[in-house]
C-alpha cells in the first residue's frame, strides 16, 4: 500500500544514499559506493530519480576522457534501470578554492572559475536530462563582516545568476533555475539565509522568470522557521521548481534526518499542502542515514523517506475526508456573505461603505475558536485511532 511508483516521483541525490558517515567528529564509516552502485541501489528501493552535483559523478580532477567514461557508464545504468535525473547542481562548497565563497569570493579568479566550473555541469545536467539546476551557496557569506561588503557580493551573485541565465538562453537549455536558503554552516553566516529572502532576490534579477526556489525542511528549521509557510509562500508566487524533503530539530546543526524522524505533525502539514495543491514536482530526500547505519540500514533509511510521505500522503485523504475535523473547518471559516462587498478590487465606493459600516467589535472579541479541538484531532489521526 506504501510502495513507491513513478509517479509519486520520488528522487534521492547520489550525495545522499552514498553518504559514508564522515562527520567533523569522525572519519567514514561506510564503504563509499560508485555512481552506478548508487543507482542500482536507488532502482532497488523504488526510487524514481537521482540527482547530482557535477563532482559526484565526475571528480573534479577527472581528465576529458576519464569523464566521457564516467558519463556513458552512468548513461547506461540509468537506461538499465528506468531511473531518470531530473535536478543537478554545482559543487561549489567543497574544494578549498572556494574557502572564501564561490560567486561572491573577494577574488575575481574564483569568481570567474565558480561561472566556469557550473556552466560545465550544466552541460553535464542537460546531456543528462535534468530540467531543474539547484544553487546552494554553502560557501556565499561570512564569519566577519570586516573582510567583505555584503552590498558587492549581493551585487556579484545577481552578476552570476544572470550571466548563466543568459548562457542557458543563448544554448537553447530548457532548464530552470532554483535557488535553495540556508542560515548558517558552514559559513558563519550565509547570504539570502531563508526562502522568503531567496524571493526578494528572485525580483531583482534579468530574468525573474527563469529562477525559483528549492526550499529545505532543515535549513529553514535550523532558523527556528516554519517550512511550510515557507513552501506556500513559494507556491503562491510562482516559485516553487523544488523541493528538499528531510528533517531536523530547530537550532541544531543540519541534521539531514530521514523524512518525518523527527516532527512527525510538521511533516504531516507538509505532505498535507503539497498534494492539496496537486504540487508536479520531485519529492527530492535530500537526507542521510545515521552514522551507525550499514547498508541495509541505508537502504532501510531510502525506503523509510518514501514510505513516510506516502503514509502522510494517506493520512491527508482521511483529514480532509473526516466529518468532524471538516465541520469545525467550516465553522472556523464561516462566512455569511456580509462582508463580500469589501474585499477585492479598490474602489471609492468600498471605501465609503467601509467607513461607514458599524463593527460589533465587543462581538468580535467574544469569539473564539476550536483549535484545541482541532489540533488534537488531528493528533488523533496522525496516532491512528481516527
Amino acid at each position: 500500500m506504501y510502495e513507491p511508483k513513478p509517479e509519486h516521483k520520488f528522487t534521492f541525490g547520489l550525495w545522499t544514499v552514498g553518504n559514508v558517515g564522515r562527520d567533523p567528529f569522525g572519519a567514514p564509516v561506510r564503504e563509499a559506493l560508485s555512481p552506478v552502485e548508487i543507482v542500482r541501489m536507488l532502482a532497488e528501493v523504488g526510487a524514481y530519480g537521482v540527482n547530482f552535483h557535477d563532482n559526484d559523478l565526475v571528480p573534479i580532477e577527472a581528465t576529458p576522457a576519464e569523464r566521457d567514461t564516467i558519463v556513458k557508464a552512468f548513461k547506461q545504468v540509468l537506461a538499465d534501470t528506468g531511473l531518470v535525473v531530473p535536478m543537478a547542481t554545482t559543487n561549489l562548497f567543497y574544494d578549498p578554492a572556494f574557502r572564501d565563497g564561490a560567486f561572491t569570493s573577494n577574488d575575481p579568479r574564483v569568481r570567474a572559475y565558480a561561472l566556469q566550473k557550473t556552466m560545465n555541469a550544466i552541460d553535464l545536467g542537460v546531456e543528462l536530462g535534468a530540467k531543474t539546476y539547484v544553487f546552494w551557496g554553502g560557501r556565499e557569506g561570512t564569519e566577519t563582516d570586516a573582510g567583505k561588503d555584503p552590498l558587492e557580493a549581493g551585487k556579484w551573485f545577481r552578476d552570476a545568476i544572470d550571466f548563466l541565465c543568459e548562457y542557458c538562453i543563448d544554448q537553447g537549455y530548457d532548464l530552470k533555475f532554483a535557488l535553495e536558503a540556508k542560515p548558517n554552516e558552514p559559513r558563519g553566516d550565509i547570504y539570502l539565509p531563508t526562502t522568503g529572502a531567496m524571493l526578494g532576490f528572485i525580483a531583482t534579477l534579468d530574468h525573474p522568470d527563469m529562477v525559483g526556489v528549492n526550499p529545505e525542511v532543515a535549513h529553514e528549521h535550523m532558523a527556528g522557521l516554519n517550512f511550510t509557510h515557507a513552501v506556500a509562500q513559494a507556491w503562491d508566487a510562482g516559485k516553487l521548481f523544488h523541493i528538499d524533503l528531510n528533517d531536523q530539530a530547530p537550532g541544531r546543526y543540519d541534521q539531514d534526518f530521514r523524512f518525518g524522524a523527527y516532527n512527525i505533525k510538521s511533516a504531516f502539514f507538509l505532505v498535507k499542502f503539497l498534494e492539496d495543491v496537486r504540487y508536479q514536482g520531485s519529492r527530492h530526500f535530500d537526507a542521510h542515514a545515521y552514522r551507525s547505519a550499514d547498508l541495509e540500514d541505508v537502504k532501510a533509511f531510502a525506503r523509510g523517506c518514501m514510505r513516510t510521505y506516502l503514509i502522510l500522503k494517506e493520512k491527508a485523504e482521511q483529514f480532509n475526508a473526516d466529518s468532524e475535523i471538516q465541520g469545525l473547518l467550516a465553522d472556523i471559516r464561516a462566512d455569511d456573505g456580509s462582508m463580500s462587498q469589501y474585499p477585492g478590487v479598490y474602489a471609492k465606493e468600498k471605501v465609503a461603505a467601509l467607513k461607514a459600516h458599524q463593527f460589533d467589535r465587543e462581538a468580535l472579541g467574544r469569539r473564539g475558536q476550536p483549535y484545541e479541538k482541532l489540533d488534537q484531532l488531528t493528533i488523533e489521526l496522525l496516532l491512528g485511532v481516527r
